[in-house]
C-alpha cells in the first residue's frame, strides 16, 4: 500500500495521479514524438449505454477521493504541454477515441492509441495501433489487426462479438448463458 501523505503539496492536495499522469505523459511524448495529440476523458456515470442497460459498469468501485481532488488539474497540465482533451456528456473516452482515430486513419495518419483499457484493441486497423499498458508505461503490449490475428484467430471487428458472447465482468454485463 501507497503511503498517499507522502503525495501532497504545501496546501494539503493530493498529486500521486497527477505525477504518475506526468510521468506516463512524457515517457509517450519522448517515445512517440506525435505530431497530434489528444487525450479523452469519460464525461460521467451516464451514457447512452446506462439508458439501455442501467446495471452498465454498475459492479465498479467508488473512486477515491483523494483522485477525485486531482481531476481538475489534469486538463491544466494537458493545457500546459499544449494537448487538447476532449469529453461529451453521454459517451465514454472510448468512444471519442474510436471515433477520432478513425478519422486520423481516414486522413492518412498512423495513430497510435495508448491506454490501460483492453476493450480498446477492437480498434486496431492498418493505420491504427494499440498500446496497452500491462503495468507502468514501459511493459506495454502492441495490437495490429495482424497480431491479433495471429494471437487470437479474429480479426479485431471480431472482438465485438467475443465480448458479447462472454460478457465482461468489469463492464457488468452478462454474456451468453455456457459461454462465458
Amino acid at each position: 500500500m501507497h503511503d498517499l501523505n507522502r503525495f501532497k503539496n504545501n496546501n494539503g492536495l493530493h498529486t500521486n495521479a497527477l505525477y504518475a499522469f506526468h510521468l506516463m505523459l512524457t515517457h509517450v511524448l519522448e517515445k512517440e514524438k506525435p505530431s497530434h495529440a489528444l487525450v479523452a476523458w469519460d464525461a460521467g456515470k451516464t451514457t447512452f449505454r446506462t439508458a439501455y442497460y442501467p446495471e452498465y459498469k454498475g459492479g465498479r468501485d467508488k473512486t477515491p477521493q483523494e483522485f477525485i481532488e486531482q481531476m481538475p488539474y489534469f486538463n491544466k497540465l494537458l493545457d500546459a504541454f499544449g494537448i487538447a482533451h476532449y469529453e461529451l456528456a453521454n459517451y465514454e473516452a472510448d468512444d471519442i477515441i474510436g471515433t477520432l482515430s478513425q478519422k486520423g486513419a481516414e486522413a492518412g495518419m498512423d495513430v497510435v492509441i495508448i491506454s490501460g483499457d483492453k476493450d480498446l484493441i477492437q480498434l486496431a486497423r492498418d493505420q491504427v495501433r494499440v498500446d496497452i499498458n500491462r503495468k507502468g508505461v514501459t511493459n506495454i503490449d502492441s495490437y495490429t489487426p495482424q497480431s491479433i490475428q495471429a494471437d487470437q484467430g479474429i480479426s479485431p471487428e471480431q472482438l465485438i462479438d467475443v465480448k458479447g458472447l462472454m460478457g465482461d465482468n468489469s463492464d457488468n454485463y452478462p454474456g451468453v448463458t455456457g459461454i462465458g
